[in-house]
């Protein structure tokens, strides 16, 4: 059996917001195959980038209510979940 992680509750809808983002590429990939303008290609992009983001957000918000609430596989001090946490933050932001 799967370990229980901070998403597990919520993974269908996981699923779906996921697959919605995958469609969502696999039309911007049309969108240049049909060599559309490229403002409309650079605005599915920043949407398929936000879609993204706010997925990441619900990871991280599981994440940090599971796994570092000590139910989950997180460290359990509390130096090293404050560096998980920073560390998971500052790679999204930094792209």
């Amino acid at each position: 059996m799967a370990p229980e992680r901070g998403y597990t509750a919520s993974k269908d809808d996981l699923l779906r917001r996921l697959a919605r983002v995958e469609g969502q590429v696999r039309g911007v990939t049309r969108m240049v195959e049909e060599d559309r303008y490229c403002i409309e290609v650079m605005t599915q992009i920043t949407a398929i980038q936000a879609a993204l983001d706010k997925i990441a957000l619900g990871l991280l918000d599981g994440h940090a209510r599971h796994c570092l609430l000590g139910e989950g596989e997180g460290p359990s001090e509390p130096d090293a979940q404050v560096n998980e946490l920073m560390g998971a933050v500052g790679r999204m932001l930094s792209r």
